[in-house]
């Protein structure tokens, strides 16, 4: 009965870090413990020292987004691939994945790039549909790249959901590069096929070497950190800071874009989303272990066993779930509420949690932009001034492409597993 009411306080408008924090004490009542324990989640995960990683790249993400980056990429992009017949749209989605990547949030990424895409592509002869729809599609793109805040926050919960598992930021990392390649092949693919009649821009294309040069700061960076990363040189932490640091000298100190007056509000604006998240994940993780005590997860395999009798079977209920999942909440807030409770039981079926992970992000990434509550297509409804269905049927098509990479993602766990070495 108290589980109806919280849903009906969350239909009006009650936030979710309530709701989950308002279950988890509930739960620590049931149980018969005390329902300050809860609390004490919030000190457990601020132990971790990954977590560090998360508000620095958030940092980064943000300041990157406010700064003149993403313009001179664009202007970069014109000038090398502006002759190539579909050139533009390709590269277009391989800066939406970086951006996306390195910002952590979608939603930035229409904004701040989308904004300065949408015009370029219209010039370079694209239809209007298509544009709509490969900016739209396109910024969900970067999710499975690192360092993607999603995959650090899906690391960090399954490490606290199964410690035995050796579930390592780094693993995921790897993990998500074939299948984040997958979606962009075939999402190019079909760019190539739409301007396969195009006439190369005609609209002078700013010089190679100014446009190498304006970019001369930004451009080693995802080089130096993901090398760092997958050479050994750098942890996830202390690739966190080189990339804060870089992107702070760069932007404030170097370019002096973003001046110190504002830093301020940058940083309040990266924090307030990286505060949201924590707390979330606090009151999920209190929930969490009541779950488990409870055996909570153990019950539900046992309920849905009779009905999935084959790993197979549950990954075509966990995609469908998730994908409806992915349409109505924030992925952050998706990660931390459904990870908990399906992860023990794709251990009971034999999937391998990272496989898992990889499954999770794809879906909620591809809720991102599917119709009819995707975040991402109100965002460009709104940002572009263009009505809601127009939107959705400017996606339709990406969305088709985005549904068949992730039916390979599922069906082929090689494609995740490979580069981790977590093969058997």
């Amino acid at each position: 009965m108290m589980m109806v009411v919280l849903l009906v306080l969350a239909l009006f408008g009650l936030p979710l870090f309530a709701v989950i924090g308002l279950a988890a004490i509930i739960g620590f009542h049931d149980a018969g413990g005390n329902p300050v324990l809860a609390a004490l989640e919030f000190q457990r995960i601020g132990e971790l020292p990954v977590l560090v990683a998360l508000p620095l790249f958030t940092f980064a993400g943000v300041l990157l987004a406010r700064s003149g980056t993403p313009a001179r990429m664009v202007d970069l992009t014109r000038a090398l691939f502006g002759w190539l017949p579909g050139g533009l749209a390709i590269l277009g989605l391989g800066l939406f994945a970086l951006m996306t990547a390195f910002t952590g949030a979608s939603g930035i990424t229409v904004v701040a790039l989308g904004s300065l895409m949408l015009p370029a592509l219209l010039k370079a002869g694209y239809p209007q549909r298509f544009s709509m729809g490969l900016v739209t599609a396109g910024s969900s793109m970067g999710v499975l790249f690192a360092p993607s805040l999603p995959l650090i926050l899906y690391a960090v919960v399954a490490q606290q959901v199964a410690p035995g598992q050796g579930i390592r930021i780094e693993d995921l990392f790897l993990a998500g590069i074939l299948p984040g390649l997958l979606m962009l092949s075939l999402m190019a693919g079909w760019a190539m096929w739409v301007g396969r009649g195009l006439e190369p821009e005609t609209e002078p294309r700013p010089p190679i070497g100014p446009s190498l040069r304006a970019v001369a700061w930004e451009l080693p960076l995802p080089f130096v950190v993901l090398g760092g990363i997958y050479g050994g040189w750098l942890l996830v932490v202390e690739a966190a800071v080189v990339t804060a640091a870089w992107v702070l000298v760069t932007v404030v100190l170097v370019r002096r874009e973003v001046g110190l007056a504002d830093l301020g509000r940058v940083i309040a604006e990266a924090m307030m989303l990286i505060g949201a998240i924590l707390v979330v994940l606090g009151f999920s993780m209190a929930s969490t272990n009541i779950m488990i005590d409870t055996q909570v997860p153990q019950r539900l395999f046992e309920a849905v066993e009779p009905w999935l009798s084959s790993p197979w079977m549950f990954l075509v209920a966990l995609n469908v779930l998730l994908l409806i999942v992915g349409m109505m909440l924030d992925i952050f807030a998706a990660l931390v509420i459904m990870a908990p409770l399906i992860l023990p039981i794709a251990l009971a079926f034999g999937v391998d949690p990272v496989h898992l992970g990889i499954i999770f992000l794809a879906n909620l990434q591809i809720g991102y932009c599917t119709p009819p509550v995707g975040i991402n297509l109100f965002l460009a409804s709104h940002r572009f001034n263009t009505d809601i269905l127009t939107v959705y049927r400017a996606t339709l098509p990406f969305l088709g492409w985005l549904l068949v990479s992730l039916v390979i993602i599922t069906w082929w766990p090689a494609l995740s597993l490979w580069l981790p070495g977590r093969m058997d």
